[in-house]
């Protein structure tokens, strides 16, 4: 195997990785909106039918494909789109800092919006199962 080859063959496992870890860390954070687990308090009186109830639903949602890898273009779209909402929503205000988000806590949301957008463009990688349809 040459060493081009080789790079990538690491490359989409590490493509596969990036894509569980973070699919898996969006699943927790739906997972504590809707159903208390692992709890957060400042989630304990969400109401499904509101903003928030609906960000749950997606990050349940989009987690679990992209954890499998099944429809991961769509769902890490989905997903990067509520991260972009999400960032000018909760980080973007008053203080004039829309563009520094280590000023506006908003460093996570920009970087799971742009790890999901690079997710939509370049797919699930290794070990998904959108891998596993193409080859069937």
């Amino acid at each position: 195997m040459t060493s081009d080859a080789n790079c990538q063959l690491w490359a989409a496992r590490a493509q596969a990785l990036l894509r569980i870890v973070a699919g898996y860390v969006f699943l927790l954070h739906g997972c504590s909106k809707l159903f208390h687990v692992p709890h957060v308090a400042y989630f304990d009186n969400l109401q499904l039918f509101s903003l928030m109830g609906l960000a749950g639903v997606i990050e349940v949602v989009a987690g679990i494909l992209l954890i499998l890898g099944l429809f991961t273009r769509i769902a890490a779209f989905i997903a990067s789109g509520e991260m972009a909402f999400a960032y000018f929503m909760g980080h973007v205000g008053g203080g004039g800092h829309a563009l520094l988000p280590i000023l506006n806590g908003g460093e996570a949301a920009v970087l799971y919006c742009f790890i999901f957008l690079f997710l939509a463009a370049a797919g699930g990688g290794a070990w998904s199962l959108d891998a596993a349809r193409r080859k069937a």
